[in-house]
């Protein structure tokens, strides 16, 4: 591994934990972090939870475990390109998406309805609150008892109300910082991540074609110079060819705008990379290429008939389900009957839930002769 940058989040001057123990005896602060979250309950079930395609509609879709792994996997390639903390920038990546509820951003979108009377529901907040209070694995302490630098990176974004109650995870939001610049990293592979891949579960599902995405410049560049360099090549071979070098491009543009950025305004430690504008950024040119097929992805993919079918039914499923345990706690398991804040336990209990676990428990609730 190259030696890190200044400016780099180095394990030796990590902000600490919000309880303390001692170092590591083998590995460095940041992988005891990401070990944790890796033997973590919410990470698990991330298996079982939507990416774009409800869990049981097909075993070859992405889901929010195989997507966060994706992430790890473009965030440590850019972050060792640019020398900075590999291990960070993979935990955060492993954790970000600790929080999403079951059925994707419809299930977030219907849990933030009910619980807006409450405070409201983003899944950013309840990754950090996952990690911070509800994992029950260690004696001394709730949660996963991670570094500073870690648990900022979760917390893309929030509100300042929001950001008041974060304590020192909150304060860059009020006082107009930027997290580490492993966490500005894994912000955008997580977008190279999630658009790429679902260009690719999109055409496997056959709801969106290749003549629909040829109109789309990253993706009409790419595939022509496959194209014209393999002939005779089709199917899948074809799309994974082609989504394959759109990622290397943004990785490479990524690695080299941000490069320029740093030069320009010379950080020379993390503390100096903070009072900087965000580092971390494309190029002009791909920016707007992607945000091109962002825009496509959601007009023609994620507001497709057949997903919005399911969305729909998602998001009555939720809202069910919060409903009926509101009104009636005892409906809950005993962890999660709890007087000082039953809409916030009740939010808790339906965000970890899985794709099929929210089915069944609908079912039991609500359909006839099921118990």
């Amino acid at each position: 591994m190259p030696e890190l940058a200044p400016y780099a989040a180095h394990d030796a001057a990590t902000r600490g934990r919000r309880h303390a123990e001692a170092r590591p005896a083998m590995r460095s602060d940041f992988q005891r972090d990401r070990d944790r979250i890796v033997h973590s309950t919410a990470f698990r079930r991330l298996e079982y939870k939507t990416q774009v395609f409800v869990n049981h509609e097909g075993d070859l879709f992405r889901t929010r475990l195989t997507h966060s792994i994706e992430v790890a996997q473009i965030a440590r390639g850019i972050c060792r390109a640019l020398r900075l903390n590999e291990d960070l920038a993979e935990a955060v990546a492993l954790a970000h998406d600790l929080g999403h509820t079951p059925f994707g951003h419809a299930g977030q979108d219907a849990l933030h309805d009910c619980m807006r009377a409450h405070g409201g529901f983003e899944h950013n907040l309840q990754s950090l609150r996952i990690v911070d209070v509800l994992e029950e694995r260690y004696a001394a302490f709730d949660g996963l008892n991670l570094c500073f630098e870690t648990r900022e990176g979760i917390v893309k974004h929030c509100s300042l109300e929001n950001a008041r109650r974060l304590g020192d995870v909150g304060e860059r939001f009020l006082v107009g910082g930027q997290p580490s610049l492993e966490a500005q990293v894994c912000n955008l592979a997580d977008e190279i991540a999630y658009n790429n891949h679902d260009v690719d579960d999109g055409l496997r599902s056959g709801l969106i074609s290749l003549d629909q995405l040829r109109e789309v410049r990253l993706f009409r560049r790419h595939i022509a110079v496959v194209e014209a360099e393999y002939p005779e090549l089709a199917g899948r071979r074809l799309i994974h060819e082609t989504v394959r070098r759109m990622i290397n491009t943004l990785v490479c543009d990524l690695v080299r705008t941000t490069a320029d950025n740093v030069a320009r305004h010379a950080p020379d430690g993390i503390d100096a990379l903070r009072a900087c504008p965000p580092l971390a950024a494309f190029s002009v040119e791909l920016a707007e290429e992607n945000r091109e097929l962002k825009r496509f992805l959601r007009t023609h993919l994620y507001r497709h008939y057949q997903v919005l079918r399911m969305t729909n039914k998602a998001r009555r499923i939720i809202g069910d389900l919060f409903a009926a345990f509101l009104a009636d706690p005892r409906l809950l398991p005993p962890q999660y009957q709890r007087a000082d804040d039953q809409p916030r336990a009740v939010a808790d209990y339906v965000a970890g839930m899985t794709d099929r676990y929210a089915m069944k428990e609908h079912r039991r609730l609500f359909a006839v002769g099921e118990i």
